[in-house]
Formats: C-alpha cells, structure tokens, sequence
C-alpha cells in the first residue's frame, strides 16, 4: 500500500495519497493539484477518490480541479451543507481498494461536518494503522469550535469532546495520527511542528485530551482562539500563471498610488535594511493570506531573482490571491537608480532595548505572535496584537509614537513593520532575533497561565 503526506508549509497544510491495486484516493488536496496528477502517473494508479475531512475557511480546495481532470468522485460528510454533488461519508462507512480500507468516522466540533479517516492496510493488518484526522485533532491541540454560522463556539465544542473521547481516544495507543493542519494554522491554538504522532502520544501530551468533565472542555475551549478565518470554502483551479509583466519604478510607482500592494519577496533582512516606502516583505515560508488578503486589490511584486516570480505567483495563488500585476523589472537596485525614495526598519538589540525600557516611557511595545506564545512569555508592559489580527486593530496604537514590534525569531516582527510603516507609523522598530533573543539573554518576562484543570 501507498501512503504519503504533502505538506504545504506557506499555508501549514497537510494533504495525503493512499494508493493500493492501482487505485488512489486524495485526502485534503491543495488548490494547485499537478503534484498528484505527476504523482498518480509516477506511480502508475489511478486517481478515483477525493476525500475532504470539512468544508475549507483557511485556503482554497482544489476538489474540483483534480475531480475535473482525474474523472474522481468526491466525497464529504453526509453532513455537509453545499450545493454541490458528492458521495456521503456516513459514520462506519468503508471505502476498500486493493489492500486499502478506509472507515469513515463522522466527528462535528471544528466544524459540524468534519470527519476522521481510518487507514488499514489489510496486506500487513486487520486493523487501522493510522488515522487522517483532518481539522479534529492536531499534534498537541484539537480544531477550533467555531467555524460555524449555525452553531455556537460552545454546542461545536460539546460535540468536539464526544468526537474525540467516545471515537479518537478509544482507537489504539499505536494508531498513526496525521492532522490536515499544522504549526502556525489559524485552526488551532498551540499546534505543534511535528507532522505526525500517535494517539498513545496525544492521549499523554495533548493540553485539550487531559481527563475531564464534558462541562470542563466546552468552557476551556472557546477563549483566546485566533482570529476566524474570513475567506469561504473555495474550489475554483489554480489560474494559468501567465509570465508577468515586468515594470519600471515610474510604473511601480503609479500602481501604488492606485491602491496596489506592494509585497518585497527578498529576504527579510534586505527589506529591512531598504524597501520601497509602504511595501511588505513576505519571506519564504511565510502565510501570505494573513499577510495581505483584503488589503488593496491587487498586488506588485519586487524580487532579486526572477525565475523565482513563479513560485511566488503560486502561493498566492493557493491563498485565493490572483490579482498580480507585474513586477519591478531590475529589481531594488531599478528603484534606488530612479532616484526614488527608500524606507528602513531601524532594528535595536535584546540588551539595549531593555536598557531603554525603564526611561523611555512613549515606547510601544507590540507582540504579533500568537495568544499562546505571548501567555506563556513576553515582554514586561507589551501589547498582543496578533500577525492576521494587526490589520484590523491599527486604530489601538498611536501613529505619533515610536513602536518595537517583534514575532518569535524575526520574519514576523519585520511583516508587521511594513505594515506598520504602510499605514503612516513614522518610528517603527523590530526586535533583534525576536522574543527568542530576549529569552536566549535572560532578560525579564512576564507569564500567564491560560489554561486550568478541575481534575
């Protein structure tokens, strides 16, 4: 039997091939779906099933595109509220071919239609080694309860506990458990970067799968989650990428001033040495849908290296971003030979900020990690305002005073710098290294305790 995972790290996104007797199912596909058409050919199978473990908030679902051009059936919970055709997931139903079976097992809590997958290799088996657990459970956390208009955060997690405790933590210790998200996903609080684990594991480790009252889980879950996603479920293909049209400073220029988003693809440390004024970096790596969705209606691009426009076309793409209209031709050095103005992001150390902390009493120090890094550690007197939230929560600082922003070890603090800087902040700073730094010197932190247990 095949299996394999496809991580997408920009967008914290798993996705999963099971193939046996010349057959194969998609679990979870991504928007751009050539990799498992490449994959399938490959292989020599033949893609017949397409799998969704829920309806998407966070990224576009490539379902139909790979259904289109691979004639696969798709399937969904029978719970599913959409006004397309798909084959219902019933619980207890079985998708078998070759030596693979599939159980379907209905577990509503991230969402009402959400739904686990058994995996049994019946060539080695009788029983599941694995269980694709879509947006339920996460390595170290379990899916947010509120991505619902027709339930409330508090009847989604009531029904989380009895999907997890009366299905997922009845199945063996040695059961493989592959998530459909991971680390820095809006879906979960505190997921880990692992991409694998064991319900053995999960049932030790996992903060939400601590032993507890029904009445004990609903009330720990609905606080402090990340900002909902806005974006709906998508399943438009991936555009043609069409070679964009390269441009000169004058023209970078005047699409700016017509509302264009300006994202800098350099690395992070070239933006914050000298960028266009009011342009974002996004370094590799990054979730760009948190970043710039909704902020201008189309978007230019600078990089240093062109052959690397395609890539970064793409995973905007796979955000639902589509509307790039060109890039800098010649680059940053195009900008600087116009004669044009240039912005930096000051960048001050561990050490002399803390030494500037006590006198300087206008300083405003902003964390955009995320609500649970910040509880467990921050800086003495900074305000959380998260990466995807800091768009919508500008108007809580003053323009007029200096700003530290700072993530976890860098990239982040720089995103929000631009950010900050594009919406008129004149003295914006970032944090050496981030909050790494600080700890790495042992300098002052404060702590909360988020999370509490009446065992």
């Amino acid at each position: 039997m095949y299996f394999q995972q496809f991580y997408l790290s920009c967008l914290s996104q798993a996705s999963y091939v099971l193939a046996s007797g010349g057959v194969a199912a998609v679990v979870d596909p991504q928007r751009d779906v050539d990799l498992y058409i490449e994959e399938a050919r490959a292989n020599g199978f033949r893609i017949q099933y397409i799998i969704e473990t829920s309806l998407r908030a966070d990224f576009v679902s490539g379902r139909f595109e790979l259904a289109r051009r691979s004639g696969a059936q798709i399937y969904l919970s029978a719970n599913a509220k959409t006004s397309f055709p798909f084959v219902p997931a019933r619980d207890g139903g079985i998708l078998q071919f070759g030596q693979c079976r599939l159980e379907f097992l209905e577990t509503p809590g991230h969402t009402p239609e959400s739904i686990c997958v058994l995996v049994t290799d019946l060539a080695i088996a009788s029983k599941p080694f694995a269980v694709l657990t879509g947006g339920t459970l996460f390595i170290g956390d379990v899916g947010r309860p509120d991505l619902s208009d027709d339930a409330t955060p508090l009847q989604l997690a009531g029904l989380l506990y009895d999907s997890l405790h009366g299905k997922l933590m009845t199945l063996d210790d040695s059961v493989a458990v592959y998530p459909a998200y991971g680390a820095g996903s809006l879906c979960g609080r505190q997921i880990s970067a692992e991409r694998s684990s064991t319900i053995g594991k999960e049932r030790s480790c996992n903060y939400a799968l601590r032993p507890s009252a029904r009445e004990e889980f609903v009330k720990l879950m609905p606080p402090e989650l990340p900002e909902r996603p806005e974006s709906p479920d998508q399943v438009a293909p991936v555009p043609t990428l069409s070679p964009l049209p390269g441009l000169n400073a004058q023209e970078l220029l005047a699409r700016q001033a017509a509302g264009a988003v300006i994202l800098d693809v350099r690395p992070v440390q070239d933006f914050l040495s000298a960028h266009v004024p009011g342009s974002i970096p996004i370094g590799p790596g990054r979730r760009v849908a948190a970043t710039v969705a909704g902020i201008g209606p189309e978007v230019v691009l600078i990089v240093n290296d062109p052959e690397k426009l395609p890539r970064a076309q793409l995973r905007l793409a796979r955000a639902g971003i589509e509307h790039v209209a060109g890039y800098l031709a010649e680059g940053f050095t195009a900008w600087v030979r116009a004669g044009l103005p240039v912005k930096m992001v000051a960048q001050v150390s561990a050490e002399d900020l803390y030494r500037r902390l006590p006198g300087e009493h206008g300083l405003q120090l902003v964390d955009v990690r995320r609500p649970v890094e910040w509880e467990q550690g921050r800086l003495p007197g900074s305000t959380l305002i998260p990466l995807n939230r800091l768009l919508t929560e500008l108007d809580s600082l003053d323009r007029d005073r200096p700003v530290v922003v700072h993530c976890k070890s860098g990239d982040g603090g720089a995103i929000a710098a631009g950010i900050l800087q594009r919406a008129g902040f004149g003295q914006v700073m970032t944090l050496m290294g981030g909050f790494d730094a600080w700890r790495a010197c042992r300098l002052p932190e404060e702590i909360s305790q988020p999370f509490s247990y009446n065992v």
